[in-house]
């Protein structure tokens, strides 16, 4: 049992924004159904390497596809065919929404809109996810998470300042738009049960890319700010916000309220900063940053990482610098259970990275599918009889 128990979702979907969002509607309870192409070898991501787990089934042992399809089911279906988008108009009927993360111009092409699934079911709601809209100039258009991290300014806003312009090390548009579809497909799903009417839902790489901008936005189209990379991933205007050198690694502080700094002033040993007249507020500490980043270099270089965290932990807001394997094995980590086993049918396990949400109804949750691994129970409980879909699967159109 989860808080969207009682919720289907038929996920058009492949490779990572779409399946990253309907992994978190399935966290929280949904059932989430992948709908995937048998004639492509199912989601793309099923032979995606360069890492596997085997005893995971033939079509499921990627660990990029583990980690984005946890508690799904699927349902392997060429919806390009006649026989295959009836069978999904039927299995549409018991569906309160479908997810879509194809390119803008194919739903319509699919009939996956709710101008054609309505005809079977009214309160049915359609949520897309594309790169650029499924309307516009460039409704036909393929695009990535990188091309939209270039294109909205991130890659200007990164790096040290005399780099080349760089993007974040991850996928973080793909996955703050799969939240962006999660969010408005529950909305509509809400929506739909009070009034009996669903209807098409749309977000974008391209727009959730530049909500991201937000107040440096606000700044720019406003006040005519321009970013500049500062170095030591510092803030633009809060100052102390970066990296600065220990005795054996980095550390970064974030003195971003007024009363931080004379806090991190005495943590240090060093409270005649928090007087100086150089230093006295963000204002005068922005002026002064190379000044004052050589004087804290110099004081945090006394002690280890470890230990000005153990000075500064609740006084000043404070974090290593980990390398990734040291985040997913920390002491932290294993307290907030955010590092889960998957187990197979035949016993065999798999690590991935938890749900954020912290719900107590979740079950335990369940490795990604094998490819088709539920058609035959979903076509059944659809109408569908034994002789009916195996002749789908004699022709191909399904498995």
């Amino acid at each position: 049992m989860g808080l969207l128990t009682g919720v289907r979702i038929l996920a058009v979907e492949l490779y990572g924004a779409g399946p990253f969002g309907t992994q978190a509607l399935a966290d929280l309870g949904a059932e989430v159904i992948k709908i995937e192409n048998p004639r492509e070898g199912g989601d793309v991501t099923r032979s995606l390497g360069p890492f596997f787990k085997e005893g995971m089934g033939k079509t499921a042992e990627s660990l990029f596809f583990q980690a984005i399809n946890r508690n799904k089911r699927s349902v392997a279906l060429d919806l390009a065919t006649p026989e295959g988008h009836a069978a999904f108009m039927e299995l549409a009927r018991g569906a309160d929404a479908i997810a879509c993360n194809l390119r803008g111009d194919v739903p319509a092409k699919l009939g996956l809109t709710y101008k054609t699934l309505s005809a079977v079911n009214p309160k049915i709601v359609c949520a897309f996810l594309s790169a650029y809209g499924r309307e516009g100039s460039r409704a036909a258009w393929p695009g990535y998470d990188y091309l939209i991290q270039a294109e909205t300014g991130y890659f200007a806003l990164n790096g040290e300042p005399d780099s080349p312009p760089s993007r974040f090390g991850l996928s973080i548009v793909d996955f703050m738009t799969g939240y962006c579809m999660a969010l408005s497909l529950v909305s509509g799903v809400m929506a739909a049960r009070e009034s009996g009417v669903g209807r098409d839902l749309d977000v974008t790489l391209y727009d959730v890319g530049l909500a991201n901008l937000n107040y440096l936005a606000a700044w720019s189209v406003n006040a005519g700010y321009e970013p500049e990379r500062i170095a030591r991933s510092g803030h633009p205007t809060l100052v102390p916000c970066q990296l600065f050198r220990t005795k054996d690694s980095w550390i970064y502080i974030m003195a971003n309220k007024e009363k931080f700094f004379p806090a991190l002033c005495t943590a240090l040993d060093r409270p005649e900063l928090a007087t100086d007249a150089r230093f006295t507020s963000f204002a005068e500490r922005r002026v002064n940053r190379a000044l004052l980043s050589d004087l804290l270099d110099d004081a945090f270089s006394t002690r280890t990482t470890a230990e000005w965290l153990g000075k500064l932990a609740g006084v000043v807001p404070a974090a290593p610098v980990a390398q990734m394997s040291e985040a997913l094995n920390s002491a932290f980590t294993a307290e907030r259970n955010m590092l889960v086993e998957l187990s197979a049918a035949n016993g065999a396990t798999v690590k991935v990275v938890g749900s954020p949400f912290g719900v107590a109804e979740s079950a335990a949750p369940l490795v990604a599918p094998i490819l088709g691994q539920d058609t035959e129970a979903l076509l059944l409980e659809a109408g569908y009889d034994p002789s009916q879909i195996e002749e789908l699967r004699r022709r191909g159109i399904a498995i």
